[in-house]
């Protein structure tokens, strides 16, 4: 029995905001959006926004701490921006912009060293630390930013002591690009954190699009304040110095903000020991809520007050609590 013409034959739901339907057309199939559900909102400056900037199927598509830690992820990359354009107007004062007694070949070998020292720095860091940047998120990505503001401060301070201006540039290079291997590796572990239903290239390039949405705004901003701070130190330090405590307070709310459903060293210990204490099970909030993300807090039997006579049964009953406060 043939199906009738403009019969649907299937609906699809990708969300709360994604409707289709499947529909047989003069013996072809095809895909419609329902403007029954949802369509409205489509076209509406929100809705217009949500699928340049937000993952399809947004907010199932991602886990629950996915907006307040985007949130606190564009405070911070927004200061970024700003603090790194005052890094980069002092880097080109020191290597002779402006100068005219600076050669274009000194400019050239300057810029050399700090690019080759932070190559060798980005492969030292990736090979001691790389296997901890998963287990460790949220410290090496706090890590990371506060080592990226110590950067740009010294790029800053490096034209006013030109006898050792390579040498500062040079180190300042090698702090950014650990920030960079830092950055980067937390980033893709946080993506696959925040990923629910298979998308993680989806989140990493909607998390792209506002990133790049950020610095043009930054950028705006900034062709306002280059003429107010050259020739300007004292403006130029006080105005970094405020955007680096910005930079640092958001950085620490959004990493605060993360909800890991894994286990590290630290929250490991930190559920085995409340669990030894009163028999409570610790939820992945909870949890998370205790692990440090400045000081590193190591694991061994011992420091978690864990008795290695208990019986195999107490340590099943302990994993399927914890399973189910997971779901």
């Amino acid at each position: 029995m043939e199906t009738p013409v403009g019969v649907v034959l299937a609906t699809e739901r990708y969300g709360s905001a994604q409707f289709w339907k499947y529909i047989e057309r003069d013996g072809e199939l095809e895909r419609k959006k329902d403007g029954t559900e949802g369509e409205s909102g489509a076209n509406s400056v929100v809705g217009l926004f949500k699928s340049v900037f937000l993952p399809q199927g947004y907010p199932e598509s991602v886990s629950d701490d996915y907006l307040q830690y985007q949130f606190w992820d564009t405070v911070q990359a927004f200061s970024s921006s700003l603090s790194g354009t005052l890094a980069t107007q002092a880097s080109l004062k020191g290597v002779g912009v402006g100068n005219q007694a600076a050669t274009v070949a000194g400019a050239t070998i300057t810029w050399l060293l700090r690019d080759g020292t932070g190559m060798l720095g980005r492969i030292l860091f990736a090979w001691r630390k790389g296997s901890k940047l998963d287990s460790e998120a949220k410290k090496w990505r706090l890590f990371a930013d506060v080592l990226n503001d110590i950067a740009m401060f010294m790029e800053i301070l490096a034209p006013y002591f030109p006898a050792f201006f390579t040498l500062i540039v040079c180190t300042a290079g090698i702090f950014k690009s650990i920030v960079g291997v830092a950055g980067g590796a937390t980033r893709a572990a946080l993506t696959v954190h925040q990923a629910r239903r298979d998308n993680m290239a989806d989140i990493s390039a909607k998390d792209g699009s506002q990133e790049t949405l950020v610095n043009l705004a930054g950028l705006l901003v900034s062709l306002i304040l280059i003429p107010l701070v050259t020739d300007n130190p004292g403006l130029t330090l006080s105005l970094f110095f405020l955007f680096t405590i910005l930079h640092l307070f958001s950085n620490y709310k959004a990493v605060r903000s993360v909800v890991m459903e894994t286990f590290n060293e630290a929250r490991i210990s930190i559920v085995l020991q409340q669990y030894l204490t009163d028999k409570r099970i610790l939820s992945p909030l909870e949890a998370n809520r205790r692990e440090p993300v400045f000081f590193r807090m190591g694991l061994s039997v011992e420091a978690a007050g864990w008795d290695t006579k208990r019986t195999l049964l107490d340590w099943d009953e302990w994993r399927v609590a914890w399973k189910t406060k997971r779901s």
